[in-house]
């Protein structure tokens, strides 16, 4: 287990909330999933927010070019270039990982940007999201939840999967926010929005991808809005058939 220091709300000009003690978190967890990797372990991090992210980029980048899976109910895409107030790593993962962000952040040791957005491919947000367009302009593939509900779980893993078979990349990372699925399924996280998967399709996705995965992070499951774990139960149940075959 590698644990967060004390959350500090200390945001500056150029610089995300608890700035200093993200950073030192995700070199330590950058540093065991490093570790992992290098005794041919296949890593899963479960917990925590998106923000996690930016670790696993500090971790792979110096192992060469991989790809990015980003399976998340939101782009995750506000970053300086497109929002008057950048501070919320959570909401801002995937622009940081790929270079949008303060340097502080999407550039720790150098090694920024931890995947280039030719490598990275999203689905599961919404038809809404604010920065829909912007993330399909930038990255390799972007598929909203509505275009996976209509094509189906198996059918947009393929097509991802696919997408990141490619001679320059080493392997592709897969990243999941829990609020991809739809509220009446997984009502037990931070940012809620309806228009999302249900449990089967999340399921397909998944086992879909995971056997070619580098490893994998779980976020955002918020257990203070489970007191009787009946979605902790259910998030176990999709992970366990999902994630089965997630062995590189």
């Amino acid at each position: 287990m590698v644990l967060p220091g004390r959350y500090v709300d200390d945001a500056a000009p150029g610089l995300v909330r608890n700035h200093e003690r993200t950073v030192e978190h995700a070199r330590r967890l950058a540093e065991r999933i490093a570790r992992l990797r290098a005794e041919c372990h296949v890593p899963l991090i479960v917990g925590g927010d998106c923000s996690l992210l930016v670790a696993v980029g500090l971790a792979l980048r110096p192992a060469g070019r991989h790809g990015l899976v980003h399976l998340d109910g939101h782009a995750d895409f506000r970053h300086p270039g497109n929002a008057t107030t950048c501070a919320s790593l959570a909401g801002e993962d995937l622009a940081a990982v790929t270079g949008l962000h303060w340097p502080q952040i999407a550039d720790i040791d150098g090694l920024g940007p931890y995947f280039q957005p030719a490598d990275a491919v999203h689905a599961g947000c919404r038809d809404g999201d604010e920065h829909l367009a912007e993330v399909r302009g930038r990255l390799a593939m972007t598929i909203p939840a509505a275009e996976i509900r209509r094509a189906g779980g198996a059918a947009v893993a393929d097509r991802m999967r696919r997408g990141m078979d490619r001679p320059d990349l080493r392997a592709y990372w897969l990243h999941l926010d829990v609020d991809i699925l739809d509220p009446d399924a997984m009502p037990a996280v931070d940012s809620p929005d309806p228009g999302g998967l249900d449990a089967d399709e999340l399921t397909q996705l998944l086992v879909g991808l995971a056997p070619q995965a580098a490893g994998a992070d779980v976020t955002l499951f918020d257990p203070e809005l489970d007191p009787q774990g009946v979605y902790a139960r259910r998030l176990t149940e999709i992970l366990v058939d999902g994630l089965g075959r997630l062995d590189g």
